[in-house]
């Protein structure tokens, strides 16, 4: 499984997750430059959610969550403006889905992110 076919499987686990969870999937895959692209736009009640989804194979070299860095978090929030300065958007935040893949499959979702 390439990296592209494992980051695709986790994002379509991330929507399913997120569909049965009541949010709705405006967007998916989201560009906007060459290192800022937005994972799913999602809408939750009236709440306009920017996910990131990292999917792991395993644990062995940490979790989903630890591989989001600074500078990865600093390109989501450029994208997240760059959204906010094209759409009208009143409420919104930035959560984050982890997905590992084995030994069972494991998501968690961190609502409202950010890094200080």
């Amino acid at each position: 499984m390439t990296n592209r076919t494992k980051g695709n499987a986790g994002e379509d686990l991330a929507c399913r997750y997120l569909q049965k969870n009541g949010y709705e999937i405006l967007e998916r895959n989201k560009h906007y430059s060459r290192y800022c692209e937005i994972d799913i736009i999602a809408k939750y009640k009236n709440t306009t959610v920017f996910v990131e989804v990292k999917t792991r194979r395993t644990n062995d070299y940490g979790t989903p969550m630890e591989a989001i860095t600074r500078t990865k978090f600093e390109n989501i929030k450029k994208g997240v403006q760059y959204y906010l300065a094209e759409n009208k958007v009143k409420d919104y935040r930035i959560d984050i889905v982890g997905i590992t893949l084995n030994p069972e499959l494991k998501i968690d979702h961190l609502k409202n992110v950010s890094l200080m």
